[in-house]
């Protein structure tokens, strides 16, 4: 039995175009678009119609970097890959790609094959994995050549916290001297983990404890010095090279700069650098622990040119990085040494809102929100055009967008399992009405219609600007 869905009379914004189409989905792909009020889509039949008149009609948002049941710090990040994927489908996203985790001492399988327990039957929308690598050997080097050819064709080193995540410039270079020859792509947490921790040893013995000092350890100059440290290493490798969470304006001129020069590097960034700042942190009573993640967030006057990076697309990408903790039981183990404060920010469900508030306030076009925030992470990870796209062949990840709505971002309203929001209070115009992931309803005019096991797992392509 054949499905068919068709959406009339939205305006479809892809990367690329804006149109006023109408849309046909059979058997959970695009079947084709036709302009509307033309014969061709009138003659689209389905069982199922949908009005999107005066709506946007675009790609499902792909979240190229969550971290949902993360252990960090003693404790889990507080989203499940359930919850976290429904609230995902709430904000118009249809597809992430999560992070699963080798320990040191394991090996890469069996970090892989934790992350897909967690994940597989739990997820409303669909999944990928990359691969964090914190022991590279020769065992680990031969493994990553194994899981590009399985999917998971991107791999995620560390050069902050050192015990935990942190590979040295050796280990950072053999990984991508392989990555060079196996297709596979590095993502790089780009900050001087180890001169970091001297910082935060001085501030802690000073009695500078509140969370804004997470912030002033954790240096703009730190960030800068790890990207074009990173950048020379995979210069030498002959490897490209994905800088994840870019906060400072002087990483972005690293990037620039590389750029530039030709070189294949990428950059990505979230929104709580364009939205928020070091103000954030400062905020009394323990409140300012809710805004710590690394990288931190940094003062005001780093958005403009991050806004501006986007725009000269010296930044590629806008993730979440989302790695909600509890405000209480969590967050507050940080009271008293901002160090032990867990790292990350809830945002899965705010990206696409908050994308189109920038499209409202003009700092970047309707065509490159769909970019940023849908197809070139896509691209980027090897997902183009199954995802991150409408046209025809594509999975019918679709959202109904309603451009004029209006809302206030709150805990009190949001599906994420987290007691705060990042963003409690702030007014947004745009708001997601109906979502679609392979053509099936997980959102229906604002009622959750999913179920949790609808999302699959989804292997990957190489990074598909370097074909």
């Amino acid at each position: 039995m054949s499905s068919r869905t068709v959406i009339r009379g939205g305006l479809v914004i892809t990367a690329s175009d804006e149109i006023h189409a109408d849309v046909l989905i059979e058997d959970g792909r695009v079947a084709a678009l036709a302009a509307s009020g033309t014969p061709a889509a009138e003659a689209f039949t389905a069982e199922r119609a949908m009005d999107a008149t005066g709506k946007y009609v675009i790609p499902g948002g792909v979240d190229a970097h969550t971290h949902m049941e993360l252990p960090f710090g003693g404790t889990f990040a507080s989203d499940t890959f359930e919850t976290g994927t429904r609230a995902a489908a709430w904000g118009g996203t249809t597809t992430i790609i999560d992070f699963a985790v080798q320990s040191v001492g394991h090996t890469l399988r069996e970090g892989l094959d934790t992350w897909h327990a967690k994940a597989e039957g739990n997820c409303a929308i669909d999944y990928g994995f990359h691969m964090i690598v914190s022991d590279v050997n020769q065992e680990t080097l031969k493994e990553m050549d194994l899981l590009v050819e399985e999917g998971v064709t991107s791999f995620k080193q560390f050069m902050a916290y050192p015990g935990v995540f942190y590979s040295d410039d050796g280990q950072i270079l053999r990984a991508m001297q392989r990555s060079a020859e196996n297709g596979g792509l590095i993502m790089m947490h780009a900050e001087n983990g180890i001169a970091i921790d001297v910082l935060v040893e001085q501030a802690l013995a000073r009695g500078e404890t509140d969370p804004r000092y997470h912030g002033e350890v954790r240096k703009a100059l730190l960030e800068a010095e790890a990207t074009h440290r990173a950048i020379k290493l995979a210069q030498v490798a002959g490897a490209p090279l994905y800088v994840v969470h870019v906060s400072a304006m002087e990483a972005v001129a690293e990037l620039a700069r590389a750029r530039d020069e030709g070189l294949n590097v990428f950059g990505e960034t979230c929104p709580q650098y364009l939205f928020l700042s070091t103000d954030n942190l400062a905020e009394p009573d323990f409140e300012g622990s809710k805004y710590v993640c690394s990288t931190p967030l940094r003062p005001k006057e780093h958005q403009a040119q991050l806004w501006k990076g986007l725009r000269t697309n010296d930044l590629q990408v806008v993730s979440t990085d989302h790695c909600p903790f509890c405000f209480v039981g969590q967050k507050e183990l940080g009271r008293g040494d901002f160090s032990k404060i867990p790292n990350g920010l809830p945002g899965v469900e705010n990206r696409m809102d908050l994308l189109h508030q920038a499209v409202v306030d003009g700092h970047i076009s309707r065509r490159r929100w769909i970019e940023i925030a849908c197809a070139t992470p896509a691209r980027m990870f090897g997902l183009y055009p199954q995802k991150g796209t409408i046209t025809p062949g594509a999975d019918a990840d679709i959202v109904i967008y309603d451009p004029h709505a209006e809302q206030v971002m709150s805990a009190s309203e949001h599906h994420m399992n987290v007691d705060y929001s990042a963003y409690e209070g702030k007014r947004t115009t745009g708001r997601v009405e109906t979502v679609l992931s392979r053509g099936e309803p997980v959102i229906t005019e604002r009622e959750y219609t999913g179920r949790a096991g609808h999302g699959v797992y989804t292997p990957r392509s190489t990074c598909q600007y370097l074909n």
